[in-house]
């Protein structure tokens, strides 16, 4: 748990951004991003002040988007002042070539050197040149290249050319500027000149302006030709229209079709009433003709059909015949039938009966009559209703041509009126001309340039060059993968600093002097290696380190020295032996200057030599000296074998402290062998030189066999650079104090 702990830990602290780390770094390479930031600065300012100044003038124009008019002059020229896109509009012909050029043919600037074109050519600077010349000499050296023609321009080319180079650079030195919710807007020009960019400025407003009118006149004249043009057409379509009802009303002999048009309709509507009532009238009679002409049919039978019986003449009859009924029946109560009276009513019966059949056959007659009647009227009525139809037809058709004739002269008649009115109103804007635009402040000739900002620009490249030599230093920085203070210790390596050992200067290719630690003159030194003995003693109180094994990661870290030096402190205070375990390229022999004879470590493990025999004493320091030996062929065996673990215990019984000089863990794992018969493992690093990844796969071969690394000496240190820092106080003596003097070194030396 607690591993895992550590472990999140770790993780926690690489993710969060140290400023401190950063403000040292700044700090570090201070005087480096100064000296960049400064020559940066005399190279931009050398380069702005021999920049030519530009002056900028500006120029007021109101555009108006609601224009004085006398008439609807939108409608002629197609052009809506109250749309969004007007001013957007005016704003891209105030930047057109056509107003470029006419300022530029008006004011003549294409005879000004830095509007003609052949003194831009021949200014392009060195580097173009240099160009141009190498290109020569290609096609020269390679013929086969294809060749540039030089074309020979005539003076009018030429002259077009000057205009169309000086109206581009109009149109590039010219800024529209519109001034935010106004119809305002702000005309500046650049210009070497400041009077000329004043000029300018003025006769470009000036110029867009006069387009206006001109061409404000130039389309009232195309309307006006349009419109004459168009008005003859109309004129000719007229008169045939007119010609061609004039021709109809001759050819068809008619004055007021619409009158005869409708008693034509009157007609043929009364008509269609009449031949109604005759069929209602054939059918009602076909019904009584078909009763009466029955074949077999009675007198009685048809007495009793209801035509008949309601008929006027009939109808009195058979009253009278009742009545007659009536009085025989009274009379023959009273009389016999031979009286007179009796005889004279039965004769009225008889004559009343007589007259009622004479009556029905008068009747059936004039049924048969007026039912012939009927059809003869219905026949009539039919041929009538037919020619009427046709006469209407013929007039509808003369009507409908009379109609088409009169609305196509109508139209012509319309257009024309219409054509007419506007050719007056366009005859009539023809002399009234507004502008619609105004200039508002004239543009003047500027004091000072407006560029370039020398001062801005100066203390902007000092603060950007700054700037950008603040992210170098911090880039180089994280780039390093050295180890050069102890947050870098403990942040990448996760280990504990015990001592920094200062660099010292020495010549290149040769070892510190071996009585080096003893030199009053680098006390300093003295004095951090004191420090790296009292913070070894002070880390394990409980159980004081015997045995120390020092080693690094890779050669040419400077562990021998530092296990040198420490066993010359540590023999200032007890009985040191400094034992040289690197069996392969052994360095504590050479630098005690011993011979190559002398037996040493590998001679005790292989049991040719004593131990007094091997055991050389530094008088002047006073401590013991046992090398390498005569190197054998086999270190790692000798290493790992029961032998090296005897001679160790039996050295423990003979000295207080033992220094064991390993090889780095980099190049072989000799140090891994040794290290399980030491009590403190002491690892050397090189300052700001071995990567950090190096330096952690060396840690980790002795953390899998399970022995714990004491801490790390960070070896070859700036001073200097540590100075401006901070970072290692404590670790050296940096107020000139010395607890050791050459007398007190001189007395501690064992006879």
């Amino acid at each position: 748990m607690s591993e895992l702990n550590e472990v999140e830990s770790k993780i926690i602290d690489s993710e969060t951004i140290d400023i401190e780390q950063y403000v040292n770094t700044i700090k570090r390479y201070f005087w480096r991003i100064f000296g960049l930031a400064i020559f940066t600065t005399l190279i931009c300012a050398l380069f702005v002040f021999s920049m030519t100044p530009i002056f900028t003038s500006k120029a007021t124009m109101l555009i108006e988007s609601d224009k004085a008019n006398v008439l609807s002059i939108e409608e002629i020229y197609g052009l809506d002042s109250s749309r969004k896109e007007y001013f957007q509009t005016q704003y891209e012909i105030l930047r057109s070539k056509r107003i470029a050029r006419k300022v530029v043919e008006s004011l003549e600037l294409y005879k000004f050197d830095n509007f003609n074109h052949e003194y831009n050519q021949l200014n392009k600077g060195i580097i173009s040149d240099s160009v141009a010349g190498a290109k020569n000499v290609l096609r020269t050296a390679l013929p086969f290249l294809p060749q540039k023609q030089e074309i020979e321009l005539s003076e009018e080319e030429k002259f077009e050319r000057d205009v169309k180079f000086a109206t581009s650079v109009v149109g590039k030195n010219l800024t529209i500027n519109p001034l935010v919710n106004t119809q305002v807007v702000e005309l500046a020009y650049e210009d070497q000149n400041p009077k000329r960019a004043a000029q300018i400025a003025n006769t470009v407003a000036e110029v867009y302006i006069k387009n206006y009118l001109e061409s404000k006149l130039e389309m009232t004249a195309k309307a006006t030709e349009w419109l004459n043009e168009s008005l003859q057409g109309l004129r000719n379509k007229l008169n045939a229209a007119e010609k061609n009802l004039a021709d109809f009303y001759e050819r068809e002999q008619v004055v007021d079709i619409d009158g005869v048009v409708g008693l034509a309709s009157d007609k043929l509507q009364n008509l269609s009433n009449q031949l109604i009532d005759a069929q209602i009238l054939v059918k009602r009679n076909e019904a009584i003709f078909n009763q009466v002409t029955r074949a077999n049919v009675s007198l009685d039978e048809l007495s009793r059909l209801p035509d008949v019986l309601n008929h006027p003449s009939i109808r009195d009859l058979k009253r009278a015949e009742v009545s007659a009924q009536s009085r025989i029946s009274e009379l023959k109560e009273v009389y016999g039938p031979k009286h007179p009276r009796m005889i004279a009513a039965n004769a009225e019966l008889t004559s009343i009966a007589e007259s009622v059949e004479s009556q029905i056959q008068l009747l059936i007659s004039s049924i048969r009559t007026e039912y012939e009647s009927a059809n003869m009227k219905l026949a009539a009525l039919t041929r009538d209703v037919d020619a009427a139809k046709s006469e209407f037809r013929v007039l509808s058709n003369l009507e409908s041509s009379r109609r088409t004739l009169q609305r196509e002269v109508d139209i012509n008649q319309q257009l024309y009126d219409s054509f007419f009115t506007r050719l007056k109103e366009t005859d009539q804007i023809g002399g009234f001309e507004s502008a619609n635009a105004r200039l508002i402040d004239f543009a003047a000739p500027p004091t000072f340039p407006s560029k370039p900002k020398k001062g801005f620009i100066i203390i902007g490249v000092f603060i950007a060059s700054f700037g950008f030599g603040v992210f170098l230093a911090i880039s180089l920085e994280a780039l390093n993968s050295g180890i050069r203070s102890t947050e870098d210790v403990e942040r990448k390596l996760a280990q504990r600093m015990l001592g920094i050992i200062p660099w010292q200067p020495h010549k290149k290719k040769e070892n510190l002097a071996l009585r080096h630690f003893f030199d009053n003159k680098h006390h300093i030194f003295s004095e951090s290696v004191r420090t790296l003995r009292t913070s070894l003693q002070l880390l394990n109180l409980d159980k004081p380190s015997q045995t120390i094994l020092v080693t690094s990661s890779v050669p040419k870290e400077g562990k021998s020295t530092v296990s040198i030096n420490l066993a010359f402190a540590m023999g200032q205070l007890s009985k040191v032996l400094i034992l040289d375990t690197d069996l392969r390229r052994p360095s504590i022999g050479k630098q005690f200057d011993l011979p190559g004879f002398q037996p040493g470590l590998a001679n005790l493990i292989a049991g040719t030599h004593k131990l007094e025999e091997c055991i050389v004493t530094d008088e002047k320091s006073g401590i013991d000296v046992i090398g390498a030996g005569t190197l054998p062929p086999n270190p790692q065996e000798l290493l790992a074998s029961t032998q090296f673990k005897i001679l160790v215990d039996e050295l423990r019984s003979k000295y207080d402290h033992i220094i064991m000089d390993s090889a780095p863990t980099q190049a072989v794992s000799d140090s891994v062998l040794v290290s399980k018969h030491c009590d403190s493992v002491l690892y050397v690093v090189r300052a700001d030189s071995t990567s950090h990844k190096i330096i952690n796969q060396g840690l980790s071969r002795f953390l899998q066999i399970g022995h714990r690394v004491d801490g790390v000496v960070l070896n070859q240190v700036d001073l200097n650079k540590a100075k401006k820092t901070g970072a290692y106080s404590g670790f050296y003596d940096q107020y000139g104090y010395n607890s050791y003097s050459q007398n007190s070194y001189q007395s501690n030396q064992k006879p």
